[in-house]
């Protein structure tokens, strides 16, 4: 299945090339038992210690998980396997400037999710969004469970627009902002109305499928979040010249 290594470039990154490509053009499909580390180390001809540190990479980038006693197997995606490459990625880069960045990201987004889950929805979806909105009116106090029901409303707008790639290219972004929006909820006294409010507007818009109504519902309710961001930011700003 593998060829030798013979190339003057970094064993692993061979071995893990190789292995990466065999995933990708289904050789091996998810669920699925790779070789073991005795059987690779044969088949491309090289030591144990460049195994592991190949089936290391693998295993942090998602594609293959160890398990001790049983075997390596390939990987099979989820959302979080997809998108946390890039959440992570994000959060090293998250800054104060950044928050606003990441609204911005959103409003590019968000209006044109809502309007698809407007066309697309079913009305299990429908169910769901009313029971998110209900789930957060009812929250009261805690201000991460209050940013996690918010969120939830927007991911499950993702998945209703029933395009499998949305909720992936979305979720990186939502993940950021327990991040950030804990501290709106805090230091905002009316951002839980805004967020029922507009979550509302938007929901009845797509209950309608009203598109061109979701989206413009959405993008007002993203304008507000940009203002609830800055005031998070001028208390900061604030705070740090005590």
């Amino acid at each position: 299945m593998f060829t030798k290594v013979n190339e003057r470039i970094p064993i692993k990154d061979i071995i893990v090339s190789q292995i990466e490509k065999a995933i990708l053009e289904k050789k091996y499909v998810p669920g699925s038992k790779l070789p073991s580390e005795n059987e690779l180390c044969q088949q491309f001809n090289v030591s144990r210690t460049s195994v592991r540190e190949a089936l290391q990479i693998l295993a942090a980038r998602g594609l293959i998980t160890i398990e001790k006693g049983k075997g390596i197997f390939v990987s099979k995606l989820t959302s979080e396997s997809v998108s946390d490459p890039l959440k992570k990625l994000l959060m090293l880069r998250l800054d104060r400037n950044a928050v606003l960045d990441l609204t911005h990201a959103r409003q590019i987004l968000e209006p044109a999710i809502a309007r698809e889950a407007a066309k697309n929805r079913t009305d299990d979806d429908i169910e769901q969004l009313e029971n998110d909105i209900v789930q957060l009116s009812e929250c009261s106090g805690d201000f991460d469970k209050l940013s996690e029901l918010d969120m939830r409303f927007h991911f499950d707008l993702a998945k209703a627009t029933h395009n499998l790639i949305v909720p992936l290219l979305i979720k990186p972004i939502h993940n950021l902002l327990p991040k950030v929006k804990p501290f709106v909820y805090a230091k905002v006294e009316d951002a839980k109305e805004a967020a029922l409010i507009w979550h509302r507007k938007i929901l009845d818009a797509i209950i309608n499928q009203d598109e061109e109504g979701a989206y413009r519902e959405m993008l007002e309710h993203l304008k507000i979040a940009e203002e609830h961001a800055k005031k998070l930011l001028e208390f900061q700003n604030d705070k740090n010249k005590e």
